[in-house]
């Protein structure tokens, strides 16, 4: 996009578009959660349900935000999505979520009470013992949680808002800053412990797309954290 185009578009709806977006997108998110903790139908948040939720929200908010920038006379690199140093971010991605693994796994959780703590029982409840059952897992923590938060909480959410400032540098700290509260927030932490267990990767996903400009290394690392944990609890703490 060029820039006469990025300036065709006035601050007043930026801000109105990205309301709207981000509104329409957190219904999104919670919808599938929802139906299936609601309705319980083939067995609710189990089994190849949890595919289902993945694949929905991938597909409704890839098509919510392509719908948004166009509105804003964008596209999606200018929320990120660009492969320019490929190699370079997924090691850079695989490290970061390497080493959070590993401090969660080895240290935090066996100390904190292991699967007596609430996100470990949450995440227990979702397994099937199945193969397809965990596959499924797999799917809403990668393409669900890696792909999909990504794109809309740190793309979409830090670069469109900052547009809406006049001073870029202070729009991009505020708009990073308020990501992350409020992605932190709609994983509902009740006590310390849970508000350190999703402030600490939140923040290490943001300062990797504000360090590259790019959502490559951040989704690596979001999307590893995610299936390592649901492996790792898996074979340490379901029976």
């Amino acid at each position: 996009m060029t820039k006469t185009n990025q300036r065709a578009v006035s601050k007043a709806k930026t801000l109105i578009v990205f309301v709207l977006t981000i509104f329409i997108g957190y219904l999104l998110f919670i919808l599938p959660d929802v139906y299936f903790g609601v309705t319980k139908i083939n067995g609710g948040k189990t089994g190849i349900n949890l595919h289902y939720m993945a694949v929905f929200q991938f597909v409704t908010i890839t098509f919510l935000l392509y719908i948004s920038l166009k509105l804003l006379k964008k596209d999606f690199r200018y929320i990120g999505l660009k492969f320019k140093n490929l190699k370079h971010d997924i090691l850079f991605g695989l490290l970061f979520g390497g080493i959070w693994t590993g401090l969660q796994f080895l240290i935090i959780i066996p100390n904190t009470g292991g699967a007596q703590r609430a996100d470990i029982i949450g995440m227990l409840s979702m397994y099937d013992g199945s193969l397809l059952g965990t596959i499924s897992f797999l799917s809403l923590g990668i393409i669900g949680g890696g792909i999909t938060e990504e794109l809309f909480n740190r793309g979409y959410f830090i670069n469109i808002l900052k547009d809406v400032f006049k001073n870029e540098r202070v729009g991009l700290w505020f708009s990073a800053l308020l990501s992350i509260l409020l992605f932190s927030m709609g994983h509902l932490p009740t006590n310390g412990l849970e508000w350190f267990d999703i402030l600490v990767p939140t923040i290490m996903y943001t300062l990797l797309f504000l360090k590259t400009k790019r959502l490559t290394a951040s989704i690596v690392a979001h999307g590893f954290y995610n299936m390592a944990a649901i492996l790792l609890t898996y074979y340490l703490y379901y029976n």
